[in-house]
């Protein structure tokens, strides 16, 4: 978990002084590689880590060696807990990892390291695709020119006067309460209570963002995870072209979720034991591509030009791979 790691990273670095990627990776016994890039990301997210090249270089925590956090200020306590929580959402007992990293922390920052915790999402589910591994650390996501303005904002729930170019019209000016940040696919988006009620913005699309003396107000049942998922559902419903159907074993109705989201409909269970589902899609060729590698536990009936795809999709396997 990485959340865990991050925090036993640091600990490694205040007690020893300074480490080597292969070093650390022996003492929390994983891999150089993943040992490298969480001393990468604890750097980038503006914790003051940093390496030192050279014959008995090696990374280092800027100050020397400490036994606890106590020396973290509350930007840099702010930047892990951004790192942690945005490396795995989705994590099991992520929760309970960074309850006990905000137990690290000085008193005085710990506010400010719950609500970072709290701030952002990373969903890796990218529009209109199945599921895809993102490696976030930062850097590869468009968005980033006003990002640090708006985390800060979430976090110290400041209202925000933002600039927003909205594709077509001229550069609108408005005030925004900001509650919470998403990353999807290359993407930042921002969640925000408007005038106009909820709205989410394209991070990329900001032309600038003031952050005011005025509190922002959450309301007390915001949960970010929620409103996203509300946002996507109302998004496929609105884009969504096909209507289809399936037939599916019982256990692959999990993984069908978390495929076709809110557009899912769990129906009959069949005489064979496996359950009719209906769903919806951005077209035939999204449907196929989504189900094709299902193939052991779904069964596409409609459309059945979706049924075509999938047997090219077959073919085109076995003359690539052998059968």
């Amino acid at each position: 978990m990485r959340a865990d790691r991050l925090l036993a990273t640091l600990l490694v670095l205040q007690s020893k002084g300074r480490v080597t990627a292969a070093e650390l990776a022996e003492e929390l016994e994983v891999s150089v590689k993943t040992a490298r890039r969480d001393l990468e990301a604890l750097s980038m997210a503006g914790v003051p880590v940093y390496p030192q090249r050279g014959r008995g270089g090696g990374w280092m925590l800027l100050g020397g060696a400490r036994t606890d956090l106590t020396g973290l200020t509350s930007s840099e306590a702010r930047a892990l807990f951004l790192a942690a929580a945005s490396s795995a959402p989705t994590a099991p007992g992520l929760k309970d990892a960074l309850r006990k990293l905000a137990q690290a922390v000085p008193e005085p920052f710990r506010a400010d390291a719950a609500a970072a915790a709290e701030a952002v999402i990373v969903d890796r589910h990218a529009w209109g695709t199945t599921p895809e591994t993102l490696s976030f650390d930062g850097t590869q996501v468009e968005g980033s020119g006003n990002l640090e303005v708006l985390q800060q904002a979430v976090i110290d729930r400041r209202q925000v006067d933002l600039g927003y170019n909205t594709p077509g019209k001229a550069t609108s000016q408005r005030r925004i309460h900001p509650l919470g940040l998403v990353v999807k696919g290359s993407v930042w988006y921002l969640i925000a209570q408007t005038a106009d009620g909820q709205r989410t913005f394209r991070v990329d699309r900001v032309a600038s963002a003031v952050i005011t003396d005025e509190p922002a107000v959450r309301p007390d049942d915001f949960d970010l995870k929620a409103a996203w998922d509300a946002i996507q559902d109302s998004y496929q419903q609105v884009v969504a072209k096909v209507q289809g159907a399936g037939l599916a074993e019982p256990w692959m109705i999990k993984i069908l979720h978390d495929v076709f989201r809110g557009s899912l409909k769990v129906e009959d269970k069949q005489p064979d034991g496996r359950v009719r589902v209906t769903f919806t899609d951005y077209s035939v060729e999204s449907l196929a591509a989504r189900t094709a590698g299902l193939a052991g536990g779904f069964e596409i009936i409609e459309p059945p030009e979706a049924r075509d795809r999938c047997r090219q999709i077959a073919q085109s396997l076995v003359d690539r791979y052998g059968s």
